[in-house]
């Protein structure tokens, strides 16, 4: 039996229902701070996109590309996806409740994983010991 999620003892559809000014009482200080002074206008362009998106039939469908990776999830973002820009593409990423108060950039990773071969020819005096294939 799955559980409600609860976020500081609101249930979601209550989040929905708040106000901005309302839910950023609840977040942490970093976060509350960055929603009492205003979103910037890059992030509040994004906003007004997530709002058009939820009018749509199925929202669920559409997919929100962005580079805005320091953008609070609030509860009007959960269920839909977004492509995050990573520096090199978009990632997906679908926004869950648990995910609320998180910024979008924690979620889609801009390092990869280092995959070293063997050395070339002539890169060290080492690699002479190399066998060649």
């Amino acid at each position: 039996m799955p559980r409600e999620f609860i976020y500081r003892g609101h249930e979601l559809s209550e989040l929905e229902e708040m106000s901005l000014e309302e839910f950023a009482e609840l977040l942490p200080a970093r976060e509350r701070r960055v929603l009492k002074r205003g979103l910037p206008p890059r992030q509040q362009k994004l906003l007004e996109t997530v709002r058009e998106v939820r009018k749509k039939e199925n929202p669920k469908e559409e997919f929100i590309r962005t580079h805005c990776r320091d953008m609070i999830i609030i509860p009007e973002m959960v269920g839909l996806r977004f492509g995050v820009y990573d520096g090199d593409k978009f990632a997906t990423v679908e926004v869950e409740p648990e995910m609320i108060g998180h910024r979008l950039g924690e979620f889609a990773l801009t390092r990869k994983k280092v995959e070293h071969s063997t050395p070339g020819i002539g890169a060290t005096r080492s690699s002479l010991y190399v066998p060649l294939k």
